[in-house]
């Protein structure tokens, strides 16, 4: 199997300014929050991991992507490793701060690991309240959390007794479990537990990752406490980004399934057929070099086409059906090098 050589894109030209903030420089954005630019990338399962997580970093400067984070980390009986959370973290460091997030309701827990994560030098720890998944709900951590505002208040608590004033703790939530009606008892509950930021996901647990959304939810948390919002949801290009900031007066947007469609809608750098596939083959070769098997990596491969728009490689809806049902892994992978290769060429 022919592999490329990953790439260092560390020396990339100097960045374009954030729309509606043309004096912004490196440096924390918020005071109180290490972010570097309102636009952050979205903590998600199976999917942030440093493989796929310095790949996007790599691409940006840190005026450009003002923060990441860890897919979550299950806290359980008790504190989490620095082993399994330097594992998440990954070798590589960046300007753009990655954080830490959390899922769990030991109190115990909760406050050790974040503990063990500040003395490591994580800038920010955030906690997941949001996870619609079965795995989560059944342990009442996740979504499960948004049904006892509470318990929601408490747990954040643990952690900013964790953090003892040193870094930042953040809460992730979903606009509710089953509907939208306390989405104000929701953040405030975040806040009053001492979070310093609240991000909202705009949809239910029930909604799941439906079509429909609506920001005025977003706009609703905003409206509730004093701590900065990132609002999170169907942000799918790089206009939507501060179009959800004037929409709802969040302070940052979260963005999830829009940089798995395009990695640089954080930016909004229009790219080349050559540099979309590049990206995929080099995310394929990472994913060989940590280990995983041919047919993983093209899995995980084929997971980014599902959703795929960057570049113009994917020329339609027909062309990523067949992609996606290629069951040689070798052709998809040819495919993409031989589509990247005029990326590679270029001095």
């Amino acid at each position: 199997m022919t592999q490329t050589r990953a790439r260092d894109h560390s020396d990339a030209p100097a960045p374009k300014s954030v729309p509606g903030d043309s004096a912004l420089t490196a440096g924390a954005l918020i005071e109180g929050l290490p972010f570097t630019s309102p636009w952050l990338l979205a903590p998600m399962e199976g999917i942030t991991a440093p493989s796929f997580r310095d790949l996007v970093l790599s691409r940006h400067a840190a005026t450009e992507l003002g923060g990441a984070f860890t897919e979550f980390v299950r806290v359980i009986d008790g504190p989490v490793a620095p082993k399994e959370l330097r594992k998440h973290l990954g070798a590589r460091r960046f300007g753009t701060p990655v954080g830490v997030q959390l899922m769990g309701k030991n109190l115990d827990g909760v406050e050790g690991s974040v503990r063990n994560a500040v003395n490591m030098g994580v800038p920010v720890v955030d906690l997941n309240f949001g996870c619609p998944a079965k795995g989560a709900l059944r342990g009442c951590a996740g979504a499960a959390a948004l049904k006892d505002p509470t318990g929601l208040e408490t747990t954040t608590a643990a952690a900013v007794r964790g953090a003892e004033g040193r870094v930042p703790i953040t809460a992730k939530i979903r606009a509710g479990f089953d509907h939208a009606r306390d989405v104000e008892v929701l953040a405030r509950a975040a806040e009053a537990g001492g979070a310093s930021m609240l991000t909202i996901h705009c949809r239910t647990r029930r909604e799941g990752y439906c079509e429909e959304v609506d920001w005025t939810r977003i706009e609703r948390a905003v409206q509730a406490v004093s701590i900065p919002v990132a609002g999170n949801g169907s942000a799918i290009d790089h206009s939507d980004l501060e179009r959800m900031r004037s929409e709802t007066g969040c302070a940052l947007v979260m963005v999830g399934r829009g940089a798995l469609a395009n990695p640089w809608v954080f930016s909004g750098k229009q790219i080349t057929r050559a540099e979309s596939a590049d990206f995929l083959v080099e995310y394929h070769d990472v994913l060989m070099s940590l280990g995983s098997s041919a047919k993983g990596a093209i899995g995980r491969t084929k997971q980014l086409l599902q959703h795929w728009t960057a570049g113009g490689l994917v020329e339609s809806e027909e062309h990523r059906i067949r992609l996606l049902r290629e069951t040689d892994g070798e052709a998809l992978l040819h495919f993409l090098q031989d589509a990247a290769r005029p990326f590679e060429a270029t001095p």
